[in-house]
């Protein structure tokens, strides 16, 4: 199963420290690992390195903004699971849309609500928790049928014996190469045609029992 820290960790990117000291407190205080970056430019840096589980993004930064650095982190193959929170004094729906349309996730605006970032920042990383342990049963449901795709096709067995030669030219029963080719268990019994087959065998059997009693018997008598 997935391993999941129990300390998740926080990439926060903004370039105003009387910023960056609030949510530093907040976050340490709710026991987060925290990375830290001053620029669009370092925090792509610092990801390339080390993949954070989450993203706070102020968007009124120097150089690339917040808007085309989310942009940037949605492009990278590596990095586009990552949920991306924005940080901004900006609150109209024009720029919610574009921080939408960006790739983030959520909008936060400022001056901040403690409990606020920390509910968004939990529910977030829930809802990765979540994808990505559908991701990992995905992987587990694929590579189940991968193996059951190799009980397909051609395979030799014996028209005597039944057993069934594998890939390395062993003969083997088939319950064995089954159970070595899939999570399949056997319990044994009989179909209708071989019940009847083994009554009449047991049947004759018991006959000839009885015959062969009767004749010592007769050979027996004065």
């Amino acid at each position: 199963m997935t391993d999941i820290s129990s300390q998740d960790t926080v990439l926060v990117v903004d370039d105003q420290p009387a910023n960056l000291k609030v949510l530093l407190k907040v976050l340490l205080k709710a026991d987060f690992h925290i990375l830290i970056a001053n620029s669009g430019e370092r925090a792509l840096q610092l990801v390339s390195r080390k993949l954070p589980d989450i993203i706070l993004l102020d968007v009124m930064m120097p150089g690339i903004n917040g808007f085309e650095t989310c942009r940037r982190l949605k492009a990278d193959p590596a990095t586009t699971a990552i949920p991306v929170i924005f940080m901004t004094a900006l609150n109209s729906l024009d720029d919610e849309l574009h921080g939408f349309e960006a790739g983030g996730v959520d909008y936060i605006t400022k001056p901040f609500h403690q409990q606020k970032v920390l509910a968004r920042l939990r529910a977030h990383l829930t809802i990765r928790r979540q994808q990505l342990i559908i991701l990992e049963k995905k992987v587990q449901l694929e590579r189940a049928l991968l193996e059951i795709k190799q009980l397909s096709g051609i395979l030799p067995i014996c028209c005597r014996c039944k057993k069934v030669r594998d890939d390395n030219g062993y003969w083997k029963q088939v319950e064995q190469y089954i159970s070595e080719h899939s999570d399949a268990e056997f319990t044994h019994g009989f179909c209708p045609d071989c019940y009847e087959e083994e009554i009449d065998r047991i049947a004759a059997y018991k006959k000839n029992l009885a015959e062969q009693k009767n004749d010592t018997e007769c050979q027996h008598l004065p």
